[in-house]
């Protein structure tokens, strides 16, 4: 977590003095959208377009909803298509086709996690429209996902659906730079469902009616063998210390997971994204006995040159019954709408 992000979260005082950017910054926002928005309004894409986004700076929790929205839309028979800015990855051609051997240093973490999880077609482009235009020309679909996107207002979307951190919410309530805000608060008044990622303590405000989604863990999972053991009980040995590495942009939701295992956590955090290299795992104080895990999302980067005690969690993303019957529904209905 850098310097500015770790200020945002304790509410800093001396953040205030770079409140009158924050509002340049707003305004700007505010003009961009409009611009943008009024192009997109005069479009109408073949299929729906559900964008899966949030207001703020770090991760939330759009991906794993992204690939929980993908399996439940699926067993309702509609054929999905995802795009993705590919973040952390680089490339020199786009729009970019994921396969399941492409190199994540150009597809992205993100990109490759969402194909493996979802077995959908998925394109990577920093122009999500022409991202969707090369997916509708090569793939059949029903409704097209963008994971990340609520502020890429050129893409003209039927729904959306923002992510909330309960553990961190809205930090101190600024727009950037003086908080991690993309947008004010005010936006989710606009979108279709606002998603909390775990339970906050006194849903307040516009969150006072949002839904609620729980990531709970399910295996262990070696890179090297493929062997799994449960989460649950002593997956290691007693006195083991569980080696938590992380490149993810909210690596405490992950923490609070791993505390439920009965071992000491030493945390080692990386930037959000960060290609991880074997030179990484052979200092930093990274013992090469004792047990690493690390997200799945960081996983992806790490197969060429993981070693026997690398592992990594794999998690299930739960909704209520009844949300996730009537979010099937309403995505149902607009592909009716559409045919």
């Amino acid at each position: 977590m850098s310097f500015l992000e770790k200020a945002w979260h304790s509410k800093a005082p001396w953040l205030i003095i770079l409140w009158p950017v924050s509002l340049v910054f707003n305004v700007l926002a505010s003009f961009r959208k409009k611009s943008l928005t009024a192009k997109a309004k005069k479009t109408q894409n073949k299929v729906p377009v559900i964008v899966v986004g949030n207001i703020t700076v770090g991760g939330t929790g759009k991906t794993p909803f992204v690939i929980m929205l993908s399996k439940l839309l699926k067993t309702r028979g509609l054929k999905l298509g995802i795009v993705s800015r590919g973040y952390g990855g680089n490339s020199n051609e786009y729009p970019l086709a994921v396969d399941y051997d492409s190199d994540v240093a150009a597809v992205g973490d993100e990109a490759l996690l969402l194909l493996e999880n979802t077995d959908c077609p998925v394109i990577v482009d920093p122009d999500r429209n022409r991202a969707m235009n090369y997916l509708l020309e090569t793939n059949e679909c029903d409704v097209v996902i963008s994971d990340d996107g609520m502020q890429h207002y050129g893409l003209a979307r039927d729904m959306e659906i923002a992510i909330v951190d309960a553990q961190r919410l809205f930090s101190n309530g600024f727009c950037l730079p003086a908080g991690p805000l993309r947008e004010p608060i005010s936006r989710l008044q606009s979108v279709t469902h606002v998603v909390l990622n775990g339970k906050p303590e006194k849903p307040l405000g516009v969150l006072a009616t949002a839904e609620v989604m729980e990531i709970q863990p399910k295996y262990l999972v070696n890179l090297n063998s493929g062997d799994r053991r449960p989460f649950g009980g002593a997956p290691f040995n007693i006195g083991n210390r569980v080696q938590a590495v992380t490149g993810v942009g909210n690596p405490c939701r992950f923490y609070a997971l791993l505390e439920k295992l009965p071992y000491k956590i030493v945390p080692f955090e990386f930037p959000d994204h960060h290609q991880f290299k074997e030179e990484d795992f052979e200092g930093n104080g990274i013992d090469a006995y004792q047990p690493v895990v690390m997200t799945e999302k960081d996983a992806v980067k790490c197969r060429g040159f993981a070693k026997s005690n690398f592992w990594y969690l794999s998690i299930d993303t739960k909704l209520s019954a009844e949300f996730a019957s009537r979010l099937g529904d309403e995505v149902e209905k607009l592909v009716a709408e559409r045919a």
